[in-house]
């Protein structure tokens, strides 16, 4: 049981509820000029096609899975921020097919807060990590007016079995594993308009790990031609993301789309993320919306995610197979259309 404390951790959060990413357009202008004078043939994915984490080759049969992930407070609880955090973090290993080794706890915490909340945070994110199946190895800690917290985590693959970004094919059936609405309802909770209910289905959500829909994926081998995982550039953002990795561009069915209890009507009051303009102005310029999808409806498409679920290009003939197993609530959601050969004419159409 978590510890009952009168701090609020998302008032101490600069941004909660949108994970404080810097935006998609902005990062990739970043990175775009850095060039390392030598990559070794063993990095199999690094600067190049940038991708949900880096992987580097060991031996024939295993490569390492390398990424890290840390945030402000998305609710107020801290054991539960800790398990949401480090379930986040874990989830990029997850989008590349991969197995939880270990992690390193990455923390940025206030002076002036009790170290006993600092306890159920970090508590939270190791039973994270040991439900994953790893450990917790380390951490690096430093003094910070607002808190965050995070891990660095290492992974294994097989480097036959890496699933990547990149690599969607027109005609592919795309599909989505969680719900969406988690910036919404972590919003609402804020601003005290947050019915308990949905707070807890948010919340069950973003403790939920995407070890077994990475597992199925995996076991799916080749008809599965491109994977990544939703989190802080929204549904739209990432399939963006995406579609320019694998040259295509995608269709989306809006009424298909899974979504948490009553995240519509949170977008109705008025309690939009942060991340969300910041989403929209990243990459609403690629994205067709429908007539009929109103502001409320667009809120959701751009809404930031934290720890959202895995999100994939498939083979046809998968879905059957995977639309019947019980173990993960995959949705159908769209499509994969044209192929093109400038990544200008990438578009996404919500209808």
């Amino acid at each position: 049981m978590s510890i009952q404390q009168p701090v609020r951790l998302t008032e101490l959060a600069s941004c909660a509820g949108c994970a404080a990413k810097i935006g998609a357009d902005m990062l990739a202008q970043v990175v775009k000029p850095l060039r390392q004078r030598v990559v070794p043939e063993q990095l199999l994915i690094g600067l190049g096609a940038i991708d949900d984490a880096a992987v580097y080759q060991v031996s024939e049969q295993q490569a390492i899975i390398s990424t890290a992930d840390f945030f402000p407070p998305v609710v107020d609880d801290p054991y539960t921020f800790g398990a949401i955090a480090a379930t986040n973090a874990l989830s990029d290993v997850y989008a590349m097919g991969g197995q939880v080794l270990m992690a390193i706890n990455l923390v940025a915490w206030p002076e002036s807060l009790d170290t006993s909340i600092l306890s159920e945070v970090l508590r939270g994110g190791m039973e994270a990590v040991e439900r994953a199946g790893g450990a917790i190895a380390g951490g690096h800690s430093i003094s910070d007016e607002e808190p965050k917290y995070g891990l660095a985590v290492t992974g294994i693959v097989h480097p036959k079995r890496i699933l990547t970004k990149g690599g969607a094919k027109p005609g592919d059936i795309l599909i989505l594993s969680k719900p969406l609405g988690t910036g919404l309802i972590t919003t609402a909770q804020k601003r005290g308009l947050v019915h308990e209910d949905d707070m807890a289905a948010a919340v069950t959500s973003m403790t939920t790990l995407n070890k077994r829909a990475s597992e199925l994926l995996v076991e799916a081998g080749p008809a599965v031609h491109a994977t990544t995982d939703i989190t802080g550039f929204s549904l739209v953002g990432h399939a963006w993301e995406m579609a320019t990795q694998s040259k295509t561009c995608m269709r989306f069915d809006y009424a298909a789309l899974p979504l948490l209890p009553n995240v519509r009507h949170y977008a109705e009051a008025g309690c939009i993320p942060g991340g969300t303009a910041r989403n929209v102005r990243s990459v609403g310029s690629h994205v067709h919306i429908g007539e009929h999808i109103d502001q409320y409806a667009q809120a959701i498409l751009f809404d930031p995610q934290t720890s959202g679920g895995l999100f994939a290009a498939i083979d046809p003939a998968l879905w059957e197979t995977l639309s019947q197993q019980k173990e993960v609530p995959f949705r159908r959601i769209g499509e994969v259309t044209d192929l093109v050969s400038d990544l200008e004419q990438v578009i996404l159409s919500v209808e």
